[in-house]
């Protein structure tokens, strides 16, 4: 559901899109997708696109921490352009992290110490999630090298698809990758 609130250009949904990420302190997904992934994917320079012959644990040991270093850097550049510091709150990795750092306060405050076990848990598994979508989307995709040194535009091709009706209706048509 993040994935695809990100994805709309209104700012509620956009806001929405960081609040449901934040929950799983995912927040750099919304400007790493948006904003690296889809101009760089399937070329060697998307951390979030799983290479051929690639493991699933190999590929999430270089695409969760690539994906979030790649965030800060965009987000760094766009600050940078506006005047602004990369520490100020319009950045947008630190107001879905300041959402989370809030939202695990308050149920570490309410439920006690035991939340320390739950919290990884659901983080872990969310991470797990969008990581094996990235590799499952992309798996051995890339993008042809022309001639002056870019790569070709982004076409259906570049990304699996399903036409299924229960994954449209469980995955919110993100088996429909393409179609974004």
């Amino acid at each position: 559901t993040g994935h695809e609130l990100g994805h709309k250009k209104e700012a509620f949904d956009r806001w929405m899109a960081k609040i449901v990420l934040a929950v799983v302190g995912y927040g750099h997904f919304f400007i790493e997708h948006n904003k690296g992934h889809h101009r760089d994917v399937a070329t060697p320079m998307d951390p979030a696109t799983s290479r051929m012959g690639e493991n699933i644990y190999k590929f999430s040991t270089r695409e969760i921490p690539g994906a979030f270093r790649r965030a800060w850097g965009l987000e760094e550049q766009r600050l940078s352009r506006r005047g602004q510091s990369v520490w100020s709150f319009d950045n947008e990795i630190l107001q879905p992290m300041v959402i989370t750092v809030v939202l695990y306060t308050l149920l570490l405050a309410f439920f006690g110490p035991k939340m320390l076990v739950f919290l990884p848990i659901q983080m872990a598994f969310g991470w797990w999630q969008l990581t094996s979508a990235n590799y499952i989307e992309h798996y051995g995709l890339l993008h042809e090298k022309m001639a002056d040194g870019r790569y070709e535009h982004q076409k259906p091709h570049h990304s699996w698809n399903s036409n299924h009706i229960v994954s449209n209706l469980v995955l919110f048509h993100l088996q429909r990758h393409s179609d974004h």
